[in-house]
Formats: C-alpha cells, structure tokens, sequence
C-alpha cells in the first residue's frame, strides 16, 4: 500500500498550506452566510413594507404540528448532528493532511484481506497525492453534514440530511475505516469493531425514514434487537479462544495480551496526565487479571445483548443502562476517548453506538400521537409504552415549531396568507433558508474533494514539501548547438520564441531517467493548448553513450517520440562536455561502465532565453507514486506561469 511520502506529518509546508486553505474555505462559508442572511432580510423587509401598506403589521402565529417530532429521532438528530461537527473540527489538526493515511488508515487496513486493501489504497492515493485539498475537504464535508442534521428538524430537508449523513457515512467507513476493521486479525468490540461510521450510516437511515414509520413501536424493536444481535457477536468474537484476550501477559511465542497491548499504546499517545493514568492503571491490572477483565467483558455483552434481544421495555431499560455504563468505561479506559493523539478523526465508537440503541429505546417507550387534524394546538400528545409495548395513555408534551402531517407525510400548517412569505410560513422558510447553507457548507467540500478525486496527478505541494520551493533566477542560459534524434540541427538560438525545459538524461539509465521523461510527458498533457508554445529538450548525459541510436532506442522505450515537441539532443563528447559543465551538472562514469551517476535538475529557460526556474527534485529519488506525480505538476505550474508572463 501506499506509506506516504517519507514526510513529517507536521511537515511546515503542508501544513502552512493545510491552514492557508482552511482559512479560505471560512470565509468563502461566511460569505455564504452573509449572502443568506441578507436575501432573508430582504424576505423579511419585503412583507414588512407590504403589510404597512395593507393597513398594519400582524406577527405570524406560530406554526403547530400534529405531534412534534418524534423523540428517538430528534435524539438521532441532534447527537449526530454534533457528532459530525465535532468529528469535523478535529480535521482541523495539522497532522491530518500527511499524518492521517500512514498513521490511521494504512494500518487500519494492514491485516485486513488483499481486495480491502487494495479498495482502501484507492481512497489512500487520491489523499497522498492531494493532501491539503482532502483534508480541508472533509473538514467542511463534516461540519456541513452536522449543520444539515441540526438546523432541519423535519420534512424533507430533514431527511434529505439522514440520507447525507448516511452516505458520507459509507464513504468513511470503507475507505476510512477499512470496513471497520471487521475483517482484520484482532477486531474486537472493545477496539471499536464494526468502526464508528457503521453508527452514522445506521443514524443517517433512520433520520431518513417518513415520520410516520416512528408512530409505531416497529422501529424501536428492530433498533433494539439488531442491536442485541450485535451485541451478541461480538461477545462471540471477543471470548473466541485463541485471539489473545483470554491473558494479561504474552505467551512465549510472543502472542497473546492483545488488549494489554493496546493499553500500552493508548498510554504512550500524547494526552492529558489524568486520562494517561487511567490507561496506565488499567492496563497493569489487565496484565495481571486478562481472564478475568475478558471474562467481565464477555458476561457484560451477552447479558446487555439478551436485554435488548428480548426488546420488553423494562428489559431493554436495563440493557440501556447497562450498555450505557460498559461504553463510557470502554471509551475511557480502552479507546482513550479515541481522538487523543495527533490524528483522531473521532470519538470512536462508543458514543455513536449509545445514541443508536437508546433510539431504540425511546422508540419503544415514547410514541407520537397525532393530534386533531383541524386544530393547530401549541401542545401535542406522546404516547406512554407499557412493558408489553402497548400504548397506555396519552402525556402532553411541548410542540415545537414544524410540520403538520398530511396524508402521512409532514406538511406545514397553512397560515393566513397575509403571514407568509413567498407562500412559506416564515419559520419554515427559516428552516429552509438554513438548510441551503448547510448544503452549501458541505459543497464547499465536496467541489475540490470531487476535482481532487478525479485529478490522476499529485498536488505540487507534495514536492515542495520534499524538495523545497523552486529555485528562481534570471540571467541569459548558456548556449548549445547540437543534434536531436532524427540528427536535425538544434540550438538554444532557434528555439527563440519558445519556452523551453531543459533536461539532462542517460539514454541507458533504468532507473531515475526513465520517470523523468515520463513525468515531462505528463506535464506536457496537463499544459493543454499551452504545450504549442513549449519544447521539452533533453541533452545526453552519459559520455559512453552518445549516438543518435542510444537516443531513439530511449525514445522508442518511453514512448517520448510521441511529443511532437520533444528532442533529445546528442553531439560530439566534447560539445556535450561543454554543455554539462555550462548548466552545472556532474556526471560520473559508474564502475560497471555502463549507467553513468548525474545530478538531474530541470531548467525552465523563458521565450528570450534566459534562465528563470531550476528546479533540483528528482522524481525517482523516493520510489513514491505521488511524489513522481507531482514533480511533472510542479514542472508544468512554473511552466504554465513563464508562458502566460
């Protein structure tokens, strides 16, 4: 799999560029926020002006549903809500862009199955080669998703955000999480198997369902007893022998002490004293009690599985509290509250997972009953469960702004037409209003997440970040006269008028040379209508090697005599001496005879002839996929830009 660059995560010119684009990004979001709220003060200024000339201003009543929104839902809604905006400002962290793919995601993957892998790698690529662009990317993807949840509460924007929510979901869990893991050596409930994004695609679905499949007790037993089920297999996997829970110390074979390890990895992540000492603590005593630690673990997940299995209201109440305590435990003592670290992209899975089956719950115990139709009262009525899941009485309960229900789907209660605004009750269009920015937050990052995904060439921040800035200068280039392949006659002097970029290659290297040559036939192509005004021109650099048919054969290898703008020139030993030592670049006969050892920088030489960019990289120099990729996007930005000057 791809390992990244050979770059510090915190690396200063990535991440200088990570805040650079993050900062932009905020105030492209404030703009649009500006935008929005202007075109509703305008809403609002209209009808205000049209109501004086009506002959007065009345305030709108306020809007009444026919029950408010249901309670497992709203719960759904809002933890997840700030779930995402919180997973989203931990994005934020100036290790992400560099750090995040070879300390989380490649691991994650490491001992899943070659096929996952290979998917993951996929997602892993277009990251390596894009880092700033991603990361920034999925900051505003997060933090708009979380706003979309929050501030659409019903109707079809609500669940147009369930069904957001659940998608990015997928996204993070496949490609992010590695199928959480699930297929790995060592998945385990305590390590946060099936991974945390299974619980948003789960939440996302059930906010995208019609409110009224929530007037039945239907979904809080299928919430809870999949749960159970859940919980089940993984009392299954966590108690299989073998897998080294069973002890607190290695065997001697080294294997075994699995969750003991973790605890000493958790211990050594950088993280408050308080928070290290727990982990500390609790992982000497699972060094000395692993039998019995597991053993807890193993009863606790089959009893709390059994509760919610049953999915009687009095039983899945247990369940809840139960589940609720061994995950706070968990997250503390085993996940290290799970973002500690440098590169947490979450709280793990224990929070996400108690808000899905105490949804469950309340689902089960707390049912919407719709009021009169007619009567747009401001109280609605929720119905009480008994043990038995039957509906007992009817509590009163506060109704908030929404929708009615109108032939069983959420529509707003009509106001006198003297109240609306562009035919919408004001609220509404509130809600409306703040549901577009949301959107607009998360296309803030999913427009260069989508255009990073399908760019095949690497940022050229990733060679900056290895090499350095390109070296700029401007004096006039040392002359040459020489002979390309076909043995035409080329010199600096007819090149005027062009924008050169001045090479030199080894005709009979197999390593660096080769990449090179590829990569100026890739930034030819991403030169576009600009490569008319551009010649690649390359000088052999091997003394043992100078004939015009060392050069073709090279041109025939890479396929460089496709680039009508391309010469390879080659001359007499002393010519080329003279060019190699006017440009600065050493060349050394290796032992064998054959392979020569050279520098290989780039001259970027202007329309007039003088030398304005050296750049000193050497794409081969890594054996990085991505760094390759963005030393020919760095060759064509500097050249694109000496073009258009």
């Amino acid at each position: 799999m791809n390992m990244g660059h050979g770059l510090s995560a915190n690396d200063p010119t990535v991440t200088t560029a990570f805040r650079t684009a993050l900062i932009h990004q905020f105030l492209l979001v404030v703009l649009l926020a500006t935008a929005l709220a202007i075109v509703w003060n305008s809403i609002r200024t209209v009808r205000y002006q049209r109501a004086v000339l009506a002959g007065g201003v009345e305030e709108p009543a306020p809007l009444a549903w026919e029950y408010p929104e249901p309670a497992a839902r709203r719960l759904l809604r809002i933890a997840f809500g700030f779930l995402w905006i919180v997973d989203g400002l931990l994005q934020t962290q100036a290790s992400m862009p560099l750090g995040l793919t070879a300390r989380v995601i490649t691991p994650s993957a490491a001992s899943s199955p070659g096929w996952v892998q290979h998917l993951v790698n996929s997602g892993v690529t277009i990251w390596n080669d894009h880092p700033v662009s991603a990361a920034a990317s999925v900051v505003w993807i997060q933090v708009g998703i979380g706003l979309f949840l929050l501030v659409a509460p019903r109707g079809r924007w609500s669940r147009t955000a369930g069904l957001v929510s659940a998608g990015w979901g997928l996204v993070v869990w496949v490609f992010g999480e590695a199928l959480g893991g699930l297929l790995g050596h060592g998945s385990s409930w305590l390590f946060g198997s099936p991974g945390a994004a299974v619980f948003y695609v789960a939440a996302g679905a059930l906010v995208a369902v019609p409110d009224r499949m929530w007037e039945t007790v239907r979904v809080g037993r299928l919430i809870v007893r999949v749960t159970g089920v859940f919980f089940l297999a993984m009392a299954v996997l966590q108690a299989w022998p073998g897998r080294g829970f069973w002890s607190g110390r290695p065997g001697a074979d080294g294997a075994g002490a699995t969750l003991a390890a973790m605890e000493r990895q958790m211990a050594q992540l950088s993280q408050p004293s308080v928070t290290a000492s727990w982990v500390r603590a609790f992982g000497s005593f699972t060094t000395a009690h692993g039998l019995l630690v597991n053993a807890v673990v193993v009863v606790a997940l089959v009893g709390i599985g059994g509760c919610f299995v049953l999915a009687r209201p009095a039983l899945v109440r247990v369940g809840v509290i139960a589940g609720s305590v061994l995950c706070l435990a968990t997250w503390v003592l085993v996940q290290d509250l799970g973002f500690l670290g440098g590169v947490g992209t979450d709280p793990n899975s224990m929070l996400p997972m108690m808000a899905v089956f105490t949804s469950g719950y309340l689902a089960l115990v707390r049912l919407p009953v719709r009021a009169a139709r007619a009567a747009p009262a401001p109280r609605a009525a929720a119905a009480a469960v008994d043990d038995a899941g039957q509906v007992t009485g009817v509590t009163p309960v506060d109704a908030a702004p929404g929708d009615a229900v109108r032939d069983g789907a959420p529509a707003p209660v009509p106001a006198p037409s003297g109240q609306r605004l562009l035919g919408l009750h004001p609220s509404y269009l509130v809600r409306c209003i703040a549901a577009v920015g949301a959107v607009a937050v998360v296309l803030v990052g999913a427009a260069p997440m989508a255009l990073a995904a399908a760019n095949p060439t690497a940022d050229p921040i990733v060679n900056q970040a290895l090499n350095g800035t390109a070296n700029v200068v401007d004096y006039p280039a040392p002359g040459f006269s020489l002979l390309n392949q076909s043995g035409a006659p080329v010199s600096l002097r007819s090149l005027a008028g062009r924008t050169v970029v001045l090479t030199f290659l080894d005709p009979v290297c197999t390593s660096d040379c080769p990449l090179i040559a590829q990569e100026l036939r890739v930034a030819d192509q991403q030169l576009g209508a600009d490569a008319t005004q551009v010649e690649f021109v390359s000088i052999v650099n091997n003394p043992l090697y100078t004939s015009p048919a060392a050069t073709a054969a090279f041109d025939r290898q890479e396929g460089m005599g496709q680039l009508p703008n391309w010469d390879f020139l080659t001359g007499p030993l002393d010519q080329l001496h003279h060019a190699w030592d006017s440009y600065g670049v050493q060349t050394a006969v290796s032992p064998a005879g054959a392979m020569t050892a050279h520098s290989d920088p780039v001259f970027l030489i202007d329309r007039t002839g003088r030398l304005r960019v050296v750049l000193t990289s050497d794409p081969g120099a890594q054996g990085d996929a991505a760094l390759h990729s963005s030393f020919s996007s760095t060759v064509a930005l500097q050249v694109r830009q000496l073009v258009r000057s």
